[in-house]
């Protein structure tokens, strides 16, 4: 019997991970969601192949790294076209693309791509290519990743029937994956698909202009407004008015409020009436958080709201200022405007806030992934236990 040989394929971490905390800080980019799909699973989509992560240290025992003689290393950041992938499929042995200084992929040993700054056999890619620096860049391209992933994942399936009890427009660039629930709804599709996944809901009265990615058992609540752009990973629910935003999974904004050009990790909970600006009262461009300089850094952007990491908590009513950072397992309850910048394990999220006590960090965590039937890993806990201590308060 002939055995198929599968390429090795290593997703590595670059400078990009650093600009992309709080959302990297327990995770590689590659486990990071943009569009329907995470980069890891884009990937193997498109490249078969058996896949490892080259990432940080400390990140690595759960993240682990296989390598063999021959490797294709590709770094996640970089979204894949026909082109690319094209280049990447071809490249030979000691070869590598490059774009503007960095490395997109390699075919490498592990000693190759570790000196692969002193490679002779790069390949400069001259055309533009969508590249994931910052965190609004996950929001700013998010509706090209949707459409792009609608058209990877549906072609040549069928979707399952839209209820007639449904105001449609455009049904040809509307998916509804097995066990998909979709009644008494609006869906426009006229200017972006509308993908709503395996066992996932809308619920009756909800508005949806798409771009929408609505993945598996995630769920709209009553009369939720969602308008282009806009990811809603698994297991996830919300409600209320969405714009341009991203929901990595498993977190909720259940009730009335707005979030818009915005980023929530895994395991977030927006408490009822939770809202947050995008739009500064003066229109200027908006400053976020950066964790490399420790300093506010330009976005460019006139539109950009609230990015918070995974494990992170607000109470009802939280009113987040544009561009507000939010690290991983911080809650958020203090009154007034919380800072733009919460570090992670924050008690409270305003300035003067105490740190979160570790061991109750892992109790809050542990009780939210009970409900979806996950658990809280050894691993899990020493990556945490690793972030806290490197948490200055």
């Amino acid at each position: 019997m002939e055995t198929t040989y599968l390429m090795n394929i290593v997703l590595f971490d670059d400078k990009e991970w650093e600009n992309l905390r709080p959302l990297t800080l327990n995770k590689p980019v590659s486990e990071l969601r943009m569009g329907i799909l995470t980069f890891k699973e884009r990937w193997e989509k498109l490249i078969e192949g058996n896949y490892s992560y080259f990432t940080q240290d400390y990140l690595s025992e759960k993240f682990e790294l296989n390598v063999s003689d021959e490797n294709l290393f590709i770094n996640p950041s970089f979204f894949p076209n026909e082109n690319l992938l094209s280049s990447i499929r071809d490249l030979k042995k000691s070869e590598s693309i490059w774009f503007e200084n960095q490395m997109i992929a390699g075919n490498f040993s592990l000693e190759e791509f570790e000196a692969r700054n002193q490679s002779n056999q790069k390949i400069d890619l001259k055309e533009e290519v969508t590249y994931i620096n910052h965190l609004w860049d996950l929001f700013t391209y998010n509706d090209k990743a949707i459409q792009f992933d609608f058209e990877l994942i549906t072609k040549g399936r069928k979707s399952q029937p839209v209820s007639s009890t449904n105001g449609v427009i455009n049904p040809e660039n509307i998916f509804l994956e097995e066990g998909a629930v979709v009644e008494f709804a609006v869906l426009n599709a006229k200017e972006g698909p509308i993908y709503v996944g395996k066992n996932a809901e809308i619920m009756e009265g909800s508005l949806v202009r798409g771009s929408l990615a609505l993945c598996e058992n995630a769920k709209l609540n009553l009369g939720a407004k969602i308008y282009p752009g806009t990811t809603i990973g698994p297991y996830c629910k919300v409600g209320g008015e969405v714009n341009n935003s991203i929901l990595m999974g498993y977190s909720n904004k259940g009730h009335d409020g707005f979030l818009g050009n915005s980023i929530l990790g895994e395991w977030c909970n927006l408490g009822a009436d939770t809202n947050n600006s995008n739009l500064k009262n003066n229109y200027s461009e908006i400053k976020v958080w950066d964790y490399e300089s420790k300093d506010y850094i330009d976005t460019r952007l006139q539109f950009c709201g609230l990015m918070m990491g995974d494990y992170a908590k607000s109470a009802i009513n939280t009113q987040f200022n544009t561009g507000t950072v939010v690290g991983i397992s911080a809650n958020v309850f203090d009154a007034g405007f919380p800072p733009k910048f919460i570090p992670s394990f924050s008690w409270g999220g305003g300035k003067n806030s105490a740190k979160f006590d570790l061991e109750k960090s892992y109790e809050a965590a542990e009780k939210m992934m009970e409900r979806r039937k996950k658990i809280l890993t050894e691993k899990d806990k020493r990556i945490i236990e690793y972030i806290f201590q490197l948490t200055e308060y």
